[in-house]
């Protein structure tokens, strides 16, 4: 028998699917091929119900992952889940590949955290658990999201909740948390320790910093305490009168001027005093009237 033909819109669609592969593959040009999924997407509208391989579902699904991969390669991989949740509204209708497809991509960059709340939703909603993907997701999500995040209390009650899996199953779930819960205990020791070790270092560094500091302050200490005391033998009081007379000789008096001479001469005599008592006689300089 002849293929149905599909409706219009989803024939606009898949063009643009095919479009969008060989600008993603073909071409490189990863920008335009966003823009093509971009409108297949909108051209298909909702979520989609078809079962067979030419139904609007599997159309928009395929468009979401060269979507993605599109996005992944200019480096946007943070706008994916965003991107994604746009044309499914909510965690629990994302399809098995599109949410397989973004647990990897997080994990890889390294973004577990991302794919918390969106994987525990989907797993969570009773449609899904019916779906041939799902111990495969769960796995996945165990793996990928709960594990490396160290929930490893919410990975065993997934585990034990799980009826998908059998009893053995379960086991080598179990145990495969177990080992790792160790190595995440491991992995908490070494880094502890490694912190300690750069603590003593670091205060082992400001300690021989601060008792260089403490030994220089000392003698800055007693340099300035011998200066004071040899300044302080001097006659401050005599010199700054002689300086203040000098100003008064210069700036407000006229030394022409016959009134000013005794006060010259007293001037002088008291700067030869003050210039005696500071300096030595074997240093001191000659002077003349």
């Amino acid at each position: 028998s002849e293929p149905q033909a599909w409706p219009p819109v989803s024939a606009q669609a898949a063009s643009l699917l095919e479009e969008a592969a060989d600008l993603l593959v073909l071409h490189r040009d990863f920008a335009a091929a966003v823009e093509r999924c971009e409108a297949g997407c909108d051209s298909l509208g909702g979520p989609g119900t078809g079962t067979g391989p030419e139904s609007s579902a599997e159309v928009k699904c395929s468009l979401c992952v060269v979507g993605i991969q599109a996005l992944a390669e200019m480096n946007r991989w943070r706008e994916v889940l965003s991107w994604v949740l746009q044309y499914y509204h909510v965690p629990e209708r994302l399809p098995p590949k599109v949410l397989e497809l973004c647990i990897l991509l997080y994990s890889k960059v390294r973004e577990p955290q991302v794919m918390l709340e969106v994987g525990s939703s989907w797993l969570r909603d009773q449609a899904n658990k019916s779906l041939p993907e799902y111990s495969s997701l769960l796995e996945l999500y165990l793996l990928h999201v709960l594990l490396p995040l160290g929930r490893f209390e919410g990975a065993e009650e997934l585990v034990r909740g799980c009826d998908v899996f059998d009893s053995e199953q379960q086991l080598a779930f179990l145990g495969t948390i177990c080992e790792s819960r160790c190595q995440w205990a491991q992995q908490e020791e070494m880094h502890l320790a490694a912190e300690e070790q750069q603590d003593a270092a670091t205060e082992t560094v400001l300690g021989a910093v601060s008792q260089k500091l403490l030994t220089m302050l000392t003698l800055l200490r007693r340099a300035l305490r011998s200066m004071s005391s040899h300044f302080c033998l001097l006659p401050y009081k005599k010199m700054l009168l002689a300086v203040f007379l000098l100003y008064l000789v210069v700036v407000r008096l006229d030394p022409a001027s016959p009134t000013s001479l005794p006060f010259i001469y007293k001037l002088v005599q008291l700067f030869r005093q003050a210039w005696a008592a500071v300096f030595s006689p074997i240093h001191r300089p000659p002077i003349q009237d």
